[in-house]
């Protein structure tokens, strides 16, 4: 236990961005041919259609491949599609008047983007590793929710789901030191593969310190050396592929100050 009292001696962070994100949401300038942003990572189109049965959404969906660091939309671009991942990370990020990058959000396999009531993206939206979206128009989605109740209740609870979570960043990036932010984080990665039934203990980082940074109000440097102090302290152990165990989650939801102790 000594050694997570030291960790949690990490001095707060520098700074405190920004106001609330919202992982859901669109709105954007004037759409490419394919409806993804000009400089768009050569994305590979592939026409899917659903057996019998299956989800309405999937007969209307054009799977894209977007490589490392390719563009899915920017910020501005005209809201033209609602995308699903399939595969791969997404990282979903706004620009501030000073240059400055933020980091809004991760998004994985079954999550959405891009569902906005406005006429443009509210933000970037670019692969983090080598990606597969389901790219569906926007006025036959629209079509297929008046038609479906079922799907109409499913994004209500994904709404409700990343108004949570946009509180729970506003909470980390204003009032929480950096070793609080990093524990967070790591256990929030740690709760969503929980929800997609499967182990906790066990979390994915394909993402950059800089990206880690840019999303939780810190420097890279910062970033690093909390999460060598975790490795020291055994409360994470580095796999291969950006693959990270997190044998005692109790230990990090103390150093996340969390009153319970315990992982949610």
């Amino acid at each position: 236990m000594n050694s997570v009292l030291a960790i949690h001696q990490t001095a707060p962070a520098r700074f405190t961005p920004l106001p609330t994100p919202s992982a859901l949401g669109g709105a954007p300038a004037a759409p490419s041919p394919a409806g993804l942003s000009p400089n768009a990572s050569s994305p590979t189109f592939v026409r899917t259609t659903a057996p019998l049965g299956a989800d309405p959404m999937e007969a209307i969906a054009t799977a894209v491949t977007v490589q490392r660091d390719g563009t899915i939309f920017r910020e501005g671009d005209p809201a033209g599609h609602i995308h699903k991942v399939v595969r791969g990370m997404v990282r979903l990020h706004k620009m501030l008047p000073d240059g400055r990058r933020q980091i809004i959000g991760f998004l994985e396999a079954g999550d959405h983007l891009g569902l906005s009531f406005g006429d443009t993206y509210l933000f970037s939206a670019e692969a983090v590793v080598e990606t597969v979206v389901q790219r569906i128009p926007r006025a036959r989605f629209e079509a297929v929710l008046d038609t479906n109740p079922g799907i109409q209740r499913r994004l209500l609870a994904m709404a409700t789901t990343e108004l949570v979570a946009a509180q729970d960043q506003m909470l980390l990036l204003g009032r929480k030191t950096a070793c609080e932010r990093i524990c967070s984080f790591l256990l929030m990665l740690s709760r969503r593969r929980e929800r997609r039934l499967l182990p906790g203990d066990r979390v994915r980082l394909p993402m950059t310190r800089g990206d880690i940074a840019d999303y939780l109000g810190l420097t890279i440097e910062t970033v690093s050396r909390t999460l060598s102090k975790l490795k020291a302290g055994s409360l994470i152990r580095c796999q291969a592929e950006g693959r990270i165990d997190l044998p005692d989650r109790a230990a990090l939801a103390v150093l996340a100050g969390e009153a319970t102790g315990q992982p949610q």
